[in-house]
């Protein structure tokens, strides 16, 4: 993915002096937070520093947790989460067109089935597909809503590795060809720089890191950069490395 040029294009996501608390425990601590457009972000932190926290709030799905701050989003944004979350009594392109009224929703819905590689498995039950194919299914239900903004909780955590590999490259393709801002949180240290623009990272409710990633594509883990951001990010996550 082109490497993000600040100040280029206008922001999608705007997130000032954000608080989100559970039960009295404050989970999100003043977050400040920019998302530009066609920017891709990825969001590391431990389990229980509240990225998913972040991301419900982008989403909208978090009406009854008390909090503060100003969450400008756009109206039009997609959700992607682990489980491909699609219903097993529903087809293939029932699934991705759910709750889509237009008369041409269905020809888009097959648009996009092709585009993550299952032109012809439109009238496939979902018990039918593998996890990687399903979660194919979930991206394209994601993309034909022509979001704004995408957001993908831990998308690839239950895909094995070479899944996985295979899916990074069809996001980054899909989202060069859309170019929807997006928030990806994840655990993966090289799948964020793999994937992103800019890496953050979350600490205590608090970004604590907000780093840049402007290496060339394909960005490889033998490449120099690549090692020394990847030890950057793990340091900053508490993790120490023995060599």
């Amino acid at each position: 993915m082109a490497p993000y040029a600040r100040g280029l294009t206008e922001p999608t996501v705007a997130v000032e002096n954000l608080v989100r608390g559970f039960n009295g425990r404050t989970v999100l601590d003043g977050i400040n937070l920019t998302i530009r457009e066609g920017e891709f972000v990825a969001l590391l932190g431990r389990s229980g520093s509240g990225k998913s926290t972040l991301l419900r709030a982008l989403a909208d799905l978090d009406h009854d947790v008390a909090g503060t701050g100003l969450l400008q989003a756009p109206e039009k944004k997609s959700v992607v989460f682990q489980d491909a979350r699609l219903l097993p009594w529903k087809r293939v392109l029932e699934n991705v067109v759910l709750g889509l009224a237009d008369s041409q929703a269905d020809e888009r819905g097959r648009a996009a089935l092709a585009e993550v590689g299952l032109a012809g498995r439109e009238q496939a039950w979902p018990v039918e597909l593998s996890g990687g194919e399903q979660q194919r299914v979930a991206l394209a239900r994601s993309l034909v809503r022509d979001p704004a903004l995408l957001l993908a909780d831990e998308p690839f955590g239950a895909l094995d590795a070479l899944t996985r590999l295979r899916m990074h490259d069809l996001l980054r393709q899909l989202c060069q060809r859309h170019r929807p801002a997006v928030m990806l949180v994840t655990h993966d240290v090289d799948e964020a720089i793999s994937l992103a623009d800019r890496v953050l990272v979350l600490e205590d409710g608090r970004i604590t890191a907000d780093i840049a990633i402007d290496l060339p594509e394909p960005r490889g883990h033998g490449d120099p950069r690549f090692a020394s951001i990847r030890a950057d990010l793990l340091q900053k996550l508490g993790v120490t490395i023995n060599h």
